[in-house]
């Protein structure tokens, strides 16, 4: 074999390997096969296709408290769905995201946020909370708001419980505190939109940086019980017009 054709061989290895090792699977344990390594029998599975999912959000879709990663498994498959789609379209900016669901179909997007929303696994622990006057402020506004201000408790859309409501609100607790602060700078600086009308946005927009800074902080200091599963419906309209979330 000359030369040429040996450097050839080893690109031909080292590339997949590379593409491999950017979701997070491990190199050594695919080897090339040969006369003495059979080819690696994989499963097609909806859950092995969704591996390059777990090296961000976390075996299975249970981020852990660290990192900007959310928490995936057990949202409403509904959101999940709205999301892929908005990352495919354009309204979230995420390259990675948009690259990976950008020739997906809708059907196959269902498919995807249905599994996710099936599972019901455990919730890592709370992160630890902050100065008692800031924990104080987050909790007030999540759970009252500030009517004066027009702007709605969190409590009001997400649910009493705050995991959420079916079929289309995520969520709150359980995420961590840096994924929070993260989305809501989104929406303040449009790099984050929803269906018209964007309630998110306009919430995001009334809030100062340290009302932010506390919601996220009580959010992500709140301990999460086993199995909490999305609302089945809210027990009031919600006050604030949400393109997103069906009448």
């Amino acid at each position: 074999m000359t030369l040429l054709a040996r450097a050839r061989r080893g690109v031909a290895r080292v590339v997949p390997c590379l593409l491999s090792a950017g979701f997070g699977l491990a190199c050594a344990q695919t080897p090339a096969p040969g006369p003495h390594r059979p080819p690696i029998e994989v499963p097609d599975t909806l859950k092995q296709r969704l591996q390059a999912c777990f090296a961000c959000h976390g075996p299975e879709g249970r981020a852990t408290p660290d990192g900007f990663f959310p928490r995936i498994a057990g949202k409403p498959a509904g959101y999940l769905y709205d999301q892929l789609q908005n990352f495919r379209g354009g309204r979230r900016a995420n390259a990675t995201m948009s690259y990976l669901v950008d020739l997906m179909s809708d059907a196959y997007l269902h498919e995807i946020a249905d599994w996710f929303a099936a599972l019901d696994l455990p919730y890592p622990p709370p992160q630890p909370g902050a100065a008692p006057a800031e924990l104080a402020l987050g909790e007030r506004l999540v759970r009252r708001g500030d009517a004066a201000r027009a702007i709605p408790a969190c409590v009001q859309c997400h649910g009493e419980a705050m995991t959420g409501v079916q079929p289309s609100v995520p969520g709150l607790v359980g995420l961590p505190r840096g994924y929070l602060v993260e989305q809501f700078g989104a929406w303040r600086n449009g790099q984050r939109k929803a269906l018209a009308p964007d309630c998110m946005a306009q919430v995001a927009s009334a809030l100062s940086t340290a009302e932010v800074a506390a919601a996220a902080t009580w959010l992500a200091a709140q301990p999460v019980s086993a199995g909490p599963a999305p609302a089945a419906s809210l027990a009031r309209p919600l006050p604030l017009e949400c393109g997103s979330v069906p009448r």
